[in-house]
C-alpha cells in the first residue's frame, strides 16, 4: 500500500476524520462519523506490510519505544498534505495504526462556529477552563481555537503540553511554546510542574490523566495562571465530580473549595452527523463559573448544576439538550440524532413534540 497516496486522497474529503489500518482488512476510514472501507484500489493488508508502514513513519527513538511498550502516540507531517495524530499499537501479535487528520492551520472560534462565550472565557487572566467529551469530539480543536484567540489579542506566554502536538501555533501577540510528551518531556505532571517555573501566563494541558496532574493544574490555576485542559466526561456536573473524586476522601472538601474558587468554565461537547449526512456539527453544554455555580460546587451539590446552567443563559450558559433542540429547529440535525445524543431524552422529546 502506498500510504502517501492514500493520505493525500482522504485529506481531500472534508468528511473523513480518521484512517484505520489493521491486518487482514482493507483500509477503513471514518466518514461523517461512520466507519467505511476506503474507496481506493487497495486490498487487504498483511502483517509484514503493516509493520513496514509503521516503521517508515517513525524515527529510531519512536520505533524503539513502540517495540518496548506495544503502543505509541506521535504526530506525523506529510509536507504539502497535512499533519496527522497517529497511534500505533500491537493487537493479537500484529501492528495496527489509527491516523487522525489534523487540519492545516489553526481555526478560529468564528470559523468553527463555536459559541461566542468561548471568546469571553479566552479573555480570562486566571483560573481553570475545561473542555470535555468523548474521544473524537473536537476538544483539541476547540482549545486550539481558544489559544489562537489569546495569541491574536493578548501579549502572553503560552505553554502547551500535548501528547502528541496537534495544531502548530505561530508567535503572534503572544509567544507560544509547545512541548510534546515523549519527545520533549516524559509526562504531563512533570512538564506541568516545570511550566510553573517558566514564567507562563497560560498553560494548556492536553489531558488531566492522573491525580498528580490534576493537583498541579489546580494549584497553577489558583496561583494566577490560566489553565486549560480536557477530561473524558460528558457533562459539566460529571466533570466537577470526576475532579473531586480523583482525590482521597479526606481531601475532597478542601478540593471542592479550591475548585469553586478557580473554575471559569466547562465546555462539554460532542460531534453529530448533520442532516442528510452533509458532514458533522458540534453540540455544546456550557457552564460558566458564576457565583451561583461556585456556591453549588463549594457545597457539594453538583446535582444542582444542571438547573444553574438552565437558568444561566444571560451568562452564555446552555444545556446540551437545549443546544440539540436549537440544532434540530434550525434543520441542521435530524430528530433521531437529537434524541439519540441527549442525556435527558424525555426532556428533549417533550420539547420537540410541542
Amino acid at each position: 500500500m502506498n500510504l502517501k497516496k492514500v493520505l493525500e486522497e482522504i485529506v481531500e474529503n472534508d468528511n473523513i476524520s480518521d484512517l484505520h489500518l489493521t491486518v487482514n482488512s482493507r483500509p477503513i476510514v471514518r466518514e461523517t462519523g461512520r466507519l467505511e472501507y476506503y474507496s481506493g484500489d487497495v486490498g487487504k493488508l498483511g502483517g509484514d506490510e503493516l509493520r513496514k508502514i509503521a516503521r517508515s513513519i517513525m524515527d529510531e527513538d519512536q520505533w524503539s519505544r513502540f517495540q518496548e511498550e506495544g503502543e505509541l502516540d506521535f504526530s506525523y507531517s506529510l509536507p504539502g498534505v497535512s499533519r496527522f495524530r497517529i497511534n500505533v499499537y500491537q493487537q493479537r501479535g500484529s501492528v495496527s495504526l489509527a491516523l487522525r487528520i489534523i487540519p492545516q492551520g489553526v481555526p478560529s472560534i468564528d470559523e468553527l462556529g463555536l459559541p461566542q462565550v468561548l471568546k469571553k472565557l479566552a479573555r480570562q487572566r486566571r483560573g481553570l477552563i475545561l473542555c470535555t467529551g468523548p474521544t473524537g469530539s473536537g476538544k483539541s480543536t476547540s482549545l486550539a481555537a481558544m489559544i489562537q484567540e489569546i495569541n491574536k489579542n493578548r501579549k502572553a506566554h503560552i505553554i502547551t503540553l500535548e501528547d502528541p502536538i496537534e495544531y502548530l501555533h505561530n508567535h503572534r501577540q503572544s509567544i507560544v511554546h509547545q512541548r510534546e510528551v515523549g519527545s520533549d518531556t516524559t509526562s504531563f505532571s512533570k512538564a506541568l510542574r516545570a511550566a510553573l517555573r517558566q514564567d507562563p501566563d497560560v498553560i494548556l494541558v492536553g489531558e488531566m490523566r492522573d491525580l498528580d496532574t490534576i493537583s498541579i493544574a489546580l494549584e497553577a490555576a489558583e496561583t494566577g495562571h490560566v489553565v486549560m485542559s480536557t477530561l473524558h466526561t460528558n457533562s459539566a456536573a460529571q466533570t466537577v465530580d470526576r475532579i473531586i473524586d480523583a482525590f482521597p476522601s479526606g481531601q475532597q472538601e478542601q478540593v471542592r473549595t479550591q475548585l469553586a474558587s478557580i473554575i471559569k468554565g466547562v465546555i462539554a461537547q460532542q460531534l453529530l452527523p448533520k442532516k442528510d449526512d452533509d458532514g458533522r456539527i458540534a453540540a455544546f453544554e456550557i457552564m460558566v463559573g458564576t457565583s451561583a455555580v461556585k456556591n453549588i460546587i463549594r457545597e457539594g451539590k453538583s446535582s444542582q448544576l444542571e438547573s444553574a446552567i438552565q437558568t444561566g443563559g444571560k451568562h452564555g450558559m446552555i444545556m446540551m439538550e437545549n443546544y440539540l433542540l436549537d440544532l434540530y429547529n434550525q434543520g441542521k440535525i435530524s430528530r433521531e440524532t437529537a434524541v439519540d445524543r441527549a442525556r435527558n431524552t424525555d426532556y428533549l422529546r417533550k420539547r420537540i413534540n410541542r
